[in-house]
């Protein structure tokens, strides 16, 4: 499943950050916001962000360590970080970006204080391996925040699903020319495990102190955070 993800991604790279901002209502930069709140990154601290994309959630923890902290962005797809230093130097922001696979991340163990993920997560093979590994790499006492689609329910819960099932794929569709990966991503948000089913994931992993889940906007979303 890597290599067709990665090839799904690398096929929308160039038109991700319009169709993102587009169908989310810019509301994604207020979850962003919430995760770097959650993670409790502080200046001078390291950060790894994995499956970073084009960098959002680097960037908003680089403002969050300041000068003195340290930013690692990391993605399968080499496609997807092409955008990301543009996006840093930009913003006036100092953020190293490299190509890595979050099922085996080439640094030291305890070598950061706060390893994230954002929307990344359901679409690895082994999400609880990814966990481990991301654990693996954060020090004793440090984080680990996943950012992740959730499952609302209720009046808004069906809005939703009309929304990401038949608006998404043709929004997305036109805005990138790929319907099919705006078919798959909705889809694979919808069977991912959500709230305390994730929490359990967690948990499986034997690799946190504690796990708390923390909904967002009706539980459209979900930010998770496990302390090592």
């Amino acid at each position: 499943m890597s290599e067709q993800v990665r090839e799904m991604f690398a096929s929308i790279a160039r038109r991700y950050d319009a169709a993102n901002e587009v169908l989310s209502l810019g509301v994604h930069r207020g979850w962003r916001r919430a995760a770097v709140h959650l993670s409790g990154a502080r200046s001078g601290q390291r950060v790894l962000d994995c499956a970073t994309g084009t960098g959002d959630l680097a960037l908003a923890f680089k403002r969050a360590v300041g000068p003195g902290g340290e930013v690692v962005g990391t993605d399968f797809c080499a496609e997807m970080l092409e955008a990301a230093p543009r996006k840093a130097r930009r913003a006036g922001l100092e953020v190293r970006f490299e190509v890595a696979d979050v099922l085996a991340l080439p640094y030291p163990d305890a070598s950061f204080d706060v390893a994230s993920i954002a929307f990344g997560i359901r679409n690895v093979d082994d999400p609880v391996r990814c966990l481990r590994e991301m654990a693996r790499v954060v020090r004793p006492g440090g984080r680990v925040v996943v950012l992740e689609f959730g499952q609302p329910r209720g009046p808004f819960g069906a809005l939703f699903r009309v929304y990401s099932r038949q608006v998404m794929p043709a929004i997305g569709g036109l805005l990138t020319g790929n319907r099919a990966a705006y078919e798959y991503l909705p889809r694979t948000a919808a069977a991912f495990p959500a709230g305390e089913r994730f929490v359990a994931l967690m948990a499986e992993s034997q690799a946190f102190s504690s796990a708390e889940a923390h909904p967002l906007t009706f539980g459209t979303a979900y930010v998770y955070r496990g302390v090592k």
